[in-house]
């Protein structure tokens, strides 16, 4: 079963399904979350770029196929991949111009 059905909850165990928001950063007025989750005893790289725009929430949701033995190294990966996400598309990551 692919790990996109695990993390939107389609199979695999409550250990395994969707990760719980491991650590919160701001980068460039967005707020970037950790949210790696266990995928074949390894950590998975997953996380929620988030910004409020004329009032409104926007949420892009990131998985990559980056895996780490240790949730730590997870953690500080999905961050990095978050702010990458940001640094090249910014806001047109959430389908505005």
């Amino acid at each position: 079963m692919s790990f996109l059905k695990r993390l939107f909850g389609g199979g695999g165990s409550t250990e395994e399904a969707a990760g719980k928001a491991a650590k919160q950063i701001e980068h460039k007025g967005f707020t970037i979350v950790a949210m790696p989750y266990k995928n074949d005893g390894q950590y998975q790289t997953c996380g929620v770029v988030s910004k409020e725009i004329d009032g409104v929430m926007k949420e892009h949701r990131f998985v990559r196929a980056d895996r780490f033995a240790g949730l730590d190294d997870a953690v500080e990966v999905s961050l990095r991949k978050g702010q990458q996400l940001v640094d090249e598309q910014g806001e047109r990551m959430f389908g505005s111009s």
